[in-house]
């Protein structure tokens, strides 16, 4: 079966994007919509994790929503964020992003290349910070792993909460292939879709939580990325699709 539709559980790009220009060279229909998304705890609610944003001199960001929430919820409480706040960003993207909030200052602001551990050279700068971790109720147990073995003082704060979107409107067998990013995206498909059967469906992963996901409910994984030869999805979906539909041959 060849592949002319398919469906990303994401929401849609720019008008710029490698899964439009894929669209365009292979001649094959992408929709996008996301499956999940997130919704921000209420000011009450931190307050039963015992959190106090006064006893904490650094925050580290691992996203741009953990960004957003903290200070939705600083302002919730009436907490005036120091100008003297610490914050430590798993990348510059991120770093950048906080502009939305605070004044930047480069001596208050560190950030890592890409992944968590590249951040741990700022920690040993200022080993006598004390850090909260705005994070959503599925936050990756690696983030425990990482600091916990670096010696920091840190403390979770769960600020949002990833939710399934209600996707029950989609016409699901219409597409050829279904793509997804979190273990999240996989089971809020089976959420929607409760007697979905997969059969000629093609299923692509990104990550190996989504790619066990999937695994665990059932799913016949069909493309996966990030890998050697293909460390982006655009490219692991576009080489799956040209050998099945027989591009070259």
């Amino acid at each position: 079966m060849k592949i002319k539709s398919i469906l990303v559980s994401q929401p849609a790009p720019n008008e710029y994007s490698p899964y439009l220009e894929m669209a365009k060279k292979e001649k094959i229909r992408i929709d996008f919509r996301p499956f999940i998304h997130v919704e921000g705890v209420e000011a009450k609610e931190l307050r039963t994790q015992k959190i106090d944003l006064s006893h904490y001199n650094g925050v580290i960001m691992t996203s741009k929503n953990a960004v957003d929430h903290y200070f939705r919820l600083a302002e919730e409480m009436r907490f005036p964020v120091p100008g003297s706040m610490r914050y430590v960003c798993q990348s510059e993207a991120i770093a950048n992003y906080l502009q939305k909030h605070v004044v930047y200052r480069k001596r208050k602001i560190g950030f890592g290349e890409k992944n968590l551990e590249d951040i741990l050279p700022v920690f040993k700068k200022y080993p006598d910070e004390k850090y909260l971790v705005p994070c959503s109720d599925v936050s990756s147990p690696e983030i425990s792993k990482i600091l916990d073995e670096a010696g920091i003082d840190w403390t979770r704060a769960v600020m949002y909460r990833t939710v399934f979107s209600d996707i029950s409107d989609i016409q699901i067998k219409d597409y050829d292939m279904l793509v997804f990013f979190s273990p999240q995206g996989v089971r809020s498909l089976m959420a929607n879709f409760q007697d979905f059967k997969q059969g000629d469906t093609k299923i692509s992963v990104f990550g190996n939580s989504t790619n066990q996901a999937a695994e665990e409910i059932g799913l016949r994984v069909d493309v996966m990325a990030p890998t050697k030869e293909t460390p982006s999805m655009t490219m692991a979906i576009e080489k799956y699709i040209r050998n099945l539909n027989g591009v070259g041959k």
